[in-house]
This record gives C-alpha cells, sequence and structure tokens, in this order.
C-alpha cells in the first residue's frame, strides 16, 4: 500500500501514510514507512522546478530532439550556451518534498512548474562551451534588444575566443522576444554567427542551467547582506568554477552535462524526456 500510494501521489507525505495505515487498522512509525520506501528505491527529495508546459511545447521539444538525434558529439562541443538568470538577495523558493526513485528528477509527478521571471534582485548574463564558462555580466537595468545586442556585442565573441571555439561554432540562446526580434536576427546575421534553432519553454534542457545552480549554492554559502556583496560574490565566484567544478563529485549530475565536461549537451536525454511529457 505505502509504495503504491507514493507511486500515484509522490508528494504524500510520511504523517499522510501513517495516518491512512491508521485508519486502515495498522500502526507504524514514520521511520518505518522511510525504510520501506527506501528498500523500494524511493527516496525523500526536493521537487525539481521545470517550466509550465503546454502541449504545443512538449512538441516542439521532441520534433527538435529528433531532428538532432543522430548529430555526433564534436557538434554540441562547439555550442556556446547563454541564458540569463535572477539570484535572490535572501531566502530561497519554497520547495515540496516528494518520493522518487533514482535519476527521475525529471518526471512531471516529481516536478513544479514554474513561470519565467519569478522575482530576484540582480539579473545576470552568462555562456559556456564544453570547455568551461564564458563571460558573465550583471544586467544594470531592465533589458530590451537594444542592451541585449549590447550584451552580445561586447562579450559573445570574446567568450568564444576565451574559449577557443573551433570555427564554425554555434550559439544558442531561448525565444525570449529580446532574442528573437527582428533587429537581432538581423544583427547575429550580419555577424555572421550561426545561430541554433531551440524549442520554446526549455530552459531545464539548456546546460547553462546547472552552471546557475552551482553558482546560486555557492552565493547563499556566502550568504550576502547587500545588493553590492551580491554582484561581487556572484563573479568571485563564477570566476572560481572552471578551477574547482571539474574535481567535485556532485557537480555535473544532472542531466545535460556529463562528469566531465561543462556544457556537453545529452541528445539522447532530451528524447527520453521529450517522450516522457508526451506519454504523461
Amino acid at each position: 500500500m505505502i509504495t503504491r500510494t507514493v507511486s500515484k501521489n509522490p508528494r504524500t507525505t510520511r504523517g499522510d501514510l501513517v495516518n491512512d495505515l491508521q485508519r486502515a487498522g495498522t500502526k507504524v512509525t514514520k521511520a518505518t514507512i522511510s525504510n520501506t520506501l527506501r528498500r523500494q528505491g524511493l527516496k525523500s527529495c526536493s521537487a525539481r522546478r521545470v517550466p509550465l508546459l503546454k502541449p504545443v511545447h512538449v512538441q516542439a521539444r521532441l520534433k527538435f530532439a529528433r531532428e538532432h538525434l543522430d548529430d555526433p558529439e564534436e557538434d554540441w562541443e562547439n555550442v556556446i550556451w547563454s541564458d540569463e538568470t535572477k539570484i535572490e538577495l535572501f531566502g530561497t523558493n519554497s520547495t515540496r518534498r516528494v518520493w522518487r526513485r533514482k535519476n527521475a528528477e525529471l518526471h512531471p509527478k516529481n516536478t513544479i512548474p514554474t513561470v519565467k521571471h519569478g522575482g530576484g534582485n540582480i539579473m545576470l548574463w552568462g555562456c559556456l562551451s564544453a570547455k568551461g564558462p564564458g563571460r558573465l555580466i550583471l544586467v544594470k537595468e531592465r533589458m530590451n534588444g537594444a542592451m541585449y545586442r549590447e550584451i552580445l556585442s561586447d562579450n559573445l565573441l570574446p567568450s568564444a575566443r576565451a574559449l577557443k571555439m573551433k570555427r564554425g561554432w554555434v550559439f544558442q540562446h531561448d525565444n525570449d522576444p529580446k532574442h528573437t526580434a527582428q533587429a537581432t536576427k538581423e544583427w547575429l546575421c550580419k555577424k555572421h554567427f550561426k545561430v541554433l534553432e531551440w524549442p520554446s519553454q526549455s530552459p531545464d534542457l539548456n546546460p547553462i542551467e546547472n552552471l546557475w545552480r552551482e553558482l546560486k549554492v555557492r552565493v547563499a554559502q556566502q550568504q550576502p547582506q547587500n545588493i553590492t556583496a551580491l554582484e561581487e560574490i556572484c563573479m568571485e565566484e563564477w570566476a572560481k568554477i572552471p578551477a574547482t567544478a571539474s574535481n567535485n563529485p556532485d557537480f555535473g549530475k544532472s542531466e545535460v552535462i556529463s562528469k566531465s565536461s561543462y556544457g556537453r549537451f545529452d541528445i539522447f536525454r532530451f528524447v527520453s524526456l521529450s517522450l516522457l511529457m508526451v506519454n504523461v
């Protein structure tokens, strides 16, 4: 009964199970429930936050995965991945715990849907490739298309050079209106930058999300007390990541970065996640 219940609803708490069993005439402790679930390969974990997907988003992700299924690994190693993120000064987002099996963190039952830009105190733009992080930029004002193009103009090519990208490298960004604006498309075309077509609502499949997660953990550990300190710590910790991340056994255990490389995209993982979402 215990395993069947949490399989149907992973957010069931041990207290819920104790009460259900007690009503059925069986008295057990929370410790017994935990041990029983662990023997079945289930452990209590924080629910992973993922984008709220509509059917059109799921189909777009699946289409992308199928189109790139046979791409060689070398192609993904020649991609510069980019994104923006917000980092809060105090506190963390509320979490929900779920009972799940190993490597099942992105099953829809084990996740919490989110919406974009849910708040935060500073915004950052950054990029990375399979060779490591590129530049990290503090966005001081509300970003618009002109500011975004200025950021790319000042930082994209220098990052590519610093990362020693091969000729024909590809740039990835998401479908934010600033990124897909006609002026931005024309600018990228004029600069002869190749752009990877990317499915909407797919930040969880971008390798840089793992770097953002690592950065936020490091920043939280420093406990900055004001915005200036938050900005400085973000820059300092980003600069430290290339020298330490590859030696950290817990870094890179996510769905799109291997332990041996920062930005190696796992297309097979992408396919499996997309198929899972279609079949839910």
